[in-house]
C-alpha cells in the first residue's frame, strides 16, 4: 500500500517518503515482532517495553512493503491480490521516480536520499535487486527513453559520475588511475557552488551503459573498501546524473543535476547518559552524518520561523555537496527506510523522527537554462550591420571586423561542447565494450571452474569478486609476484597467506606459517578438502564462499550464506548463540528482544574486534580486544536478570592493565584506529610525510585506567524481618558466571547502641516491626581467593554496596596486593520507623555487593555522604519515609548542624535514663506487691506461670525458625547451582549423558536439603506444641 500525504501548494518543501520492509533472515528466526503500524500516510511505532504509548508521524508518502505480497515466476515480487497493501518497486518509482525524471527534464535538480539503519532496505529502494530493479536503473531507463522520445525537439547529454565519501575522503569509483593519498579534493565556485576537484565524468546514451558503469563502480566500492579497512555501511555512496537539452527552436539550453544518495547506516548506540568517551570528538567517521543531521535541524528551525545564525554547510564533506539539495536549488526528496522489528525499535524511532524534521525544510528551486541559438542569431545580425559600416568607416571599420571575429570565435566556443561530447562518447563506448568483454570472460570461467565469492556486510557488495582456482597449485595473499598467484587484501593478509590446491577435480586449501584461515567457523592448520558453499575466512575478517565445479552447484540457495551467517557460525563455535542466551525452554516467540539486539551486537562486532587485534598488533601497540557479554549471570536484589550488554575487554599484554569499553565506546575507537592505522600506511609507502608520535592521551588504544566491577553476591535480608542473626559464606559470580571470590557477611539486629540482640528478641510475625526502630549491623569480615589479584599481585578490590533507599552506594576501604584480604568492615544501618515498604524489601530481597577490581595508576572508590542522613549515633538512616523529624542531613562543616546534633544526643540519653528509671520503678512496685500476702503471692505464682508460658514458646519456636531459615539458605544456594548447571553447546552422545546424571545428581541433594528442612521444622514446633501443652496441664 502507498499513502500520499497532503500537497503544500506554493511551498518547496522536501519530499519525505517511509517505506517498511519485510523481516530478514536473523528477524524472523528470532521470532520477531512488528511494532509498525500503517493507515494512510500515517506511521505508529510502538514501544515493545511499553505498549501503551504509540508514537505516530505523518510523511508525504508512505509505503507498507512488510507483507502481503509474492514472487512470481519471473522473481518480481508483486502484491498478492490486485490493489493490495502491498508497495512493490514500480509504485515508488511512480510516485517519486517520475517526479524526480519530471523535474530533472524541466531543467531543476533534482535529489534523492536514501535514510535508515544498515539492512533498512536503502539499497533495495535505490537499486533494488535481480529483477526487482530500484530507482536508480529504473530512473536512468526512464531517462533515456524521455530522451529518445523528444530527440526531434532536443539534443540530449548524458553524464554519470559515481562517487563514495567514507571517513571525509572521497574516492572516485570510476576512476581508471590509482586511488589518490587522502582522496579528491572538493572546491568551490561562485556560479557552480561546491564541487569535487577531478571526479571522472563518462558521457552514456544508454541505460546499459549506465547499469555498467555502476556495476563498475560497485565493483571499486568493493575493491577500495577491503583496501582502506572500511566498513561499507559506513560510508556514503553518491551517483551523479548531469543532463543538458539544447533547445534549437527555443534557442535556450537546460541543464540539470540528478543526485541519488544511498547514506551511511544511521545506528544510533544504546548506551547510558552517563558514559563519555575522551576522544568522542576526534573521530571523522561520523563528521558526515552529525553534520547532516545538524543541517537538517537548522534548516527545519528556520521553516518555522526561529532564528538560526549558521547553517553548518562546511562542516563536513558531504553537507557540502548536498548543500543545494538542502535548503538550495534543487527539488528534494528523501526515502526513508525502516525495518519493522522490535529489536530495531532505537533505530527506527531515530529515524523517523530525523524524517520529521527534513520534510519541513524548503528549497529555492528554479529552471537551469542558458541561451545558445538566440545568441548566434544575434552575432550574425550584428556582423551584417558592422559589414556595412565597414565600407564606411575605414579605420573604425578594421576594429569593427576585428570585434566580429572576437564574437565569430566565441559563438564558434559555445558550440564545441557537442563535438567534444560526442568524442568523450566514443571513448566511453570503447570502455564499456572492454568491460562487456571482461564481464563475458568471467562468465565463462564460472561455467569451467571453481572460485570463491566475496562476501560483504553490504549485500549490494557481495557476490562481485570472483577469484577463480584453475588446475594445479596457486598461491593467495598480498603477493602477486608469481604467474600463479592470487592477490587479495585486507586486515591480517600475508605476502603469502595459503595455497589452494586443484588437483582431479577435487580443491584443498592449506594455511601457511602465521596465517589465519577460518573453515565454516573452524580455525584451520592444515591441508583440508573444499566441498561445495564452505565458508572461508582469511585473515582477520576477508570473508568468502567457495562455489565448487559446476557439476556440484545443483539448484542450491546461495544467499542464505550471508555475512550474518559467517558472523553467526564464529559466535557458534566460541559458544555464543540464542540458546545459550536464553533459557532452553524459551521459544523464539517468547524470547526477549534485548537478549536479541545483544546476540546481533556480538556477532556485528565480533569482525570489528578481530580488525582491531589486527591493527594493534601490527602498530605494535600490544593491547588484546575481547568481547564479552556483561550481566550475562548476574541479578538485582530481588534476583531478576540484569538487562544484558556488550563491553569489550580490553588488556595490556605487558602490564596486565585492564579497561571495559562499552559498545558505543569500541565503535568510536575503531573508527580512530583505522585513521591512525591508514596514516601508519601512508608513511610506510612513503605517500606522506613522517609525523612525531601521538601523544598518549590522543591514542585510541590507551585510556586512563578506572575501577571495574568484577561480580556480585547476594546477601538476602529476610533474617531481618525477624531479628535473626545471620551469617554467610557468599560467591562472587562474574558477569559470565565465573567465581570471582568468596566473601564472609553477616547481618546482625543489634540495640540503637551497636549491642547485639539476643534469641529472646527474634521476632515471630515481622509485621510486629512497623511504626517501631530497627537496627542492624553488616559485617563484611573477609574476602578469599581473589582470582582478580591471582592474576596481578599489584592490583586490589573495594566492596560497594547500596542499601535499600540510601542516596548514595558506600565502599569498603580499598586493599591491596592480597588474594585474601581482611575487611572488617562495620556499618550500622537505622530505620526510626520501620515502614510497610521496607518490611517488604526485607522479606523478598537481597543487598547486592558489588566487587570492584582497582589498578595501579586508579583512583579508590570513595563514598559520598551527599544526601545521606544519619543518626546523632553516627548510624546511617534508611526508610527515608519513615524517617522523623530526629534525622539530620550530613554537613560536616555547618556549626549548627553540629549543634543540633549534641543537643539531640543529650535528649536521647535523657530519655534513655527516663526508661531505665521506669523500669526500676516498675520492678520494685511488682516485688512490693508480691510480698503482701501468701495467698497473694500463691496466686501471683500461678498467674507468673500461666504469663511467663508464652514467653518462653515463643522464644523455642524463634530458634527453630532460625535453623529453618539458616538450612534454606543452603537450599537457596543449591537451586543457584541449579539453574547455573547447562550443557556444553559441544557436548556429544556421552557428554549429554554425563550431564544428566550430574544433573540428577543435583537435583536428588536439592530434594534431600529442602525435605530435611522441613522435616526438622516439622518436628522442632511439634515438640514446642507438646511441651506447651505439658506446661499448661493440657494433654490429650
Amino acid at each position: 500500500m502507498r499513502a500520499k500525504g497532503a500537497e503544500m501548494p506554493g511551498k518547496d518543501c522536501v519530499k519525505v517518503a517511509v517505506r517498511v520492509r519485510p523481516f530478514n533472515k536473523r528477524e524472523r528466526d528470532a521470532g520477531g515482532r512488528c511494532i509498525i503500524s500503517m493507515a494512510s500516510s500515517t506511521i505508529t511505532i510502538q514501544d515493545p517495553r511499553n505498549s501503551q504509548s504509540p508514537r505516530s508521524f505523518c510523511f508525504d508518502y508512505a509505503y507498507w512493503s512488510h507483507s502481503g505480497f509474492t514472487r512470481d515466476c519471473s522473481g518480481l515480487y508483486i502484491p498478492e491480490e490486485p490493489g493490495g497493501r502491498y508497495a512493490d518497486q514500480g509504485s515508488v518509482f511512480q510516485d517519486l521516480g517520475e517526479g524526480i525524471l519530471e523535474n530533472a527534464l524541466q531543467g531543476y535538480n533534482a535529489t534523492l536520499l536514501a535514510y535508515g539503519q544498515t539492512g533498512s532496505g536503502k539499497s533495495y529502494s535505490m537499486v533494488g535487486y535481480g529483477p526487482n530493479k530500484g530507482l536508480v536503473p529504473t530512473l536512468s531507463d526512464k531517462l533515456f527513453q524521455a530522451i529518445r522520445a523528444n530527440q526531434d525537439s532536443r539534443q540530449c547529454q548524458v553524464f554519470f559520475s559515481m562517487l563514495e565519501i567514507y571517513n571525509e575522503q572521497v574516492v572516485d569509483l570510476l576512476s581508471r588511475g590509482s586511488r589518490s593519498p587522502g582522496g579528491l579534493r572538493v572546491r568551490e565556485e561562485q556560479q557552480r557552488g561546491f564541487y569535487v576537484e577531478g571526479l571522472r565524468r563518462v558521457p552514456c546514451d544508454s541505460a546499459p551503459q549506465v547499469e555498467q558503469l555502476m556495476e563498475q563502480g560497485t565493483r571499486m566500492r568493493t575493491t577500495a573498501t577491503t583496501h582502506m579497512n572500511a566498513n561499507s555501511s559506513r560510508s556514503h555512496m553518491l551517483i551523479i546524473l548531469q543532463l543538458k537539452q539544447i533547445f534549437s527552436e527555443e534557442s535556450i539550453t537546460k541543464q540539470s543535476n540528478i543526485n541519488l544518495v544511498d547514506l551511511a547506516g544511521s545506528e544510533r548506540q544504546r548506551v547510558s547518559g552517563s558514559e563519555a568517551d575522551r576522544l568522542k570528538e576526534g573521530t571523522a567517521i561520523n563528521l558526515s552524518l552529525t553534520t547532516l543531521g545538524n543541517v537538517i535541524s537548522a534548516l527545519a528551525d528556520v521553516a518555522v520561523g526561529k532564528k538560526v545564525v549558521h547553517i553548518p554547510y562546511r562542516d563536513s564533506v558531504l553537507t557540502k555537496l548536498l548543500q543545494s539539495a538542502l535548503g538550495g536549488n534543487s527539488r528534494t526528496v528523501m526515502i526513508a527506510a525502516l525495518s519493522p522489528a522490535d529489536i530495531c525499535y532505537e533505530e527506527s524511532i531515530s529515524t523517523l523522527r530525523y524524517a520529521e524534521r527534513a520534510k519541513r525544510i524548503q528549497n529555492r528551486a528554479v529552471v537551469n537554462e542558458s541561451p545558445t541559438e538566440r545568441l548566434v542569431k544575434e552575432l550574425k545580425a550584428e556582423n551584417a550591420r558592422l559589414l556595412q559600416r565597414l565600407s564606411r568607416l575605414g579605420q573604425e571599420g578594421r576594429r569593427a571586423e576585428d570585434e566580429t571575429s572576437r564574437r565569430w570565435k566565441e559563438g564558434g566556443q559555445r558550440m564545441k561542447p557537442w563535438t567534444l561530447w560526442e568524442q568523450h562518447l566514443q571513448e566511453a563506448l570503447k570502455d564499456w565494450e572492454q568491460q562487456y568483454a571482461t564481464i563475458t570472460q568471467e562468465r565463462r570461467m564460472m561455467q569451467m571452474h571453481p572460485y570463491i565469492l566475496n562476501i560483504n556486510e553490504d549485500t549490494q557488495l557481495s557476490g562481485v569478486v570472483k577469484l577463480f582456482i584453475q588446475e594445479g597449485e596457486w598461491d593467495i595473499g598480498l603477493s602477486d609476484s608469481s604467474p600463479r598467484s592470487i592477490s587479495i587484501r585486507g586486515l591480517g593478509i600475508q605476502d603469502h597467506h595459503a595455497v589452494f590446491i586443484n588437483v582431479q577435480r577435487r580443491v584443498y586449501l592449506t594455511p601457511l606459517a602465521g596465517s589465519n584461515v577460518i573453515v565454516n567457523g573452524t580455525p584451520i592448520s592444515q591441508k583440508t578438502e573444499l566441498q561445495h558453499l564452505d565458508r572461508l575466512i582469511l585473515g582477520s575478517n576477508s570473508t568468502y564462499l567457495f562455489i565448487g565445479y559446476p557439476s556440484e552447484r545443483g539448484g542450491d540457495d546461495w544467499s542464505r550464506y550471508d555475512y550474518d551467517y559467517f558472523q553467526s557460525e564464529l559466535a557458534a563455535a566460541e559458544g555464543i548463540n540464542l540458546h545459550s542466551l536464553c533459557d532452553s525452554s524459551a521459544v523464539p516467540s517468547q524470547t526477549d528482544p534485548s537478549l536479541l539486539a545483544v546476540f546481533y551486537d556480538y556477532i556485528k562486532l565480533m569482525p570489528m574486534v578481530a580488525e582491531a587485534n589486527q591493527m594493534s598488533q601490527e602498530l605494535h601497540k600490544g593491547v588484546e580486544f575481547k568481547l564479552e557479554i556483561k550481566n550475562l549471570a548476574l541479578s538485582d536484589s530481588k534476583g531478576h536478570d540484569l538487562e544484558k550488554e556488550i563491553a569489550v575487554r580490553v588488556t595490556s599484554l605487558e602490564n596486565k592493565q585492564v579497561w571495559l569499553w562499552s559498545k558505543a565506546k569500541f565503535v568510536n575507537r575503531k573508527f580512530l584506529m583505522e585513521e591512525l592505522y591508514q596514516q601508519h600506511h601512508t608513511e610506510r609507502k612513503g605517500e606522506g610525510a613522517a609525523r612525531a608520535p601521538m601523544p598518549r592521551d590522543r591514542d585510541p588504544f590507551w585510556d586512563p585506567l578506572e575501577p571495574l566491577l568484577l561480580g556480585s553476591a547476594h546477601l538476602w535480608l529476610q533474617s531481618l524481618a525477624f531479628r535473626i542473626a545471620l551469617e554467610e559464606q557468599l560467591e562472587v559470580l562474574g558477569s559470565e558466571g565465573t567465581e570471582e571470590a568468596i566473601l564472609q557477611a553477616q547481618l546482625i539486629p543489634c540495640s540503637p547502641t551497636g549491642l547485639t540482640l539476643g534469641e529472646d528478641d527474634i521476632l515471630i510475625d515481622p509485621s510486629e516491626l512497623l511504626g517501631r526502630r530497627l537496627d542492624f549491623q553488616l559485617v563484611l569480615d573477609q574476602c578469599c581467593g581473589l582470582r582478580w589479584v591471582q592474576q596481578a599481585r599489584n592490583r586490589g578490590v573495594q566492596i560497594g554496596f547500596r542499601m535499600f533507599d540510601s542516596a548514595q552506594p558506600l565502599y569498603t576501604p580499598a586493599v591491596w596486593h592480597n588474594v585474601n584480604p581482611l575487611l572488617d568492615q562495620r556499618v550500622h544501618f537505622t530505620s526510626l520507623h520501620t515502614s510497610q515498604g521496607l518490611l517488604e524489601h526485607l522479606q523478598t530481597s537481597a543487598l547486592v555487593l558489588e566487587l570492584w577490581g582497582l589498578q595501579e595508576g586508579c583512583r579508590d572508590m570513595v563514598s559520598s555522604l551527599e544526601g545521606v542522613r544519619m543518626t546523632p549515633e553516627g548510624c546511617f538512616i534508611i526508610d527515608q519515609a519513615g524517617a522523623t523529624e530526629t534525622a539530620t542531613t550530613v554537613d560536616p562543616g555547618s556549626e549548627l548542624s553540629c549543634s543540633l546534633r549534641a543537643l539531640q544526643q543529650d535528649v536521647e540519653e535523657l530519655r534513655n535514663t527516663n526508661a531505665a528509671l521506669k523500669t526500676e520503678n516498675n520492678t520494685l512496685r511488682d516485688q512490693l506487691n508480691t510480698t503482701k500476702t501468701g495467698a497473694e503471692w500463691g496466686r501471683g505464682r500461678s498467674e507468673m506461670r500461666g504469663s511467663s508460658l508464652r514467653p518462653s514458646c515463643d522464644a523455642e519456636f524463634a530458634r527453630a525458625l532460625k535453623v529453618f531459615y539458616h538450612s534454606m539458605t543452603s537450599v537457596r544456594v543449591q537451586l543457584q547451582r541449579l539453574r547455573r548447571h547447562r550443557p556444553s553447546e559441544e557436548s556429544d552422545l556421552l557428554g549429554l549423558r554425563l550431564f544428566v546424571d550430574e544433573q540428577g545428581g543435583l537435583l536428588r541433594d536439592f530434594s534431600e536439603l529442602l525435605e530435611q528442612s522441613v522435616s526438622s521444622l516439622k518436628q522442632d514446633v511439634a515438640a514446642i506444641v507438646r511441651r506447651k501443652r505439658e506446661r499448661s496441664g493440657i494433654w490429650s
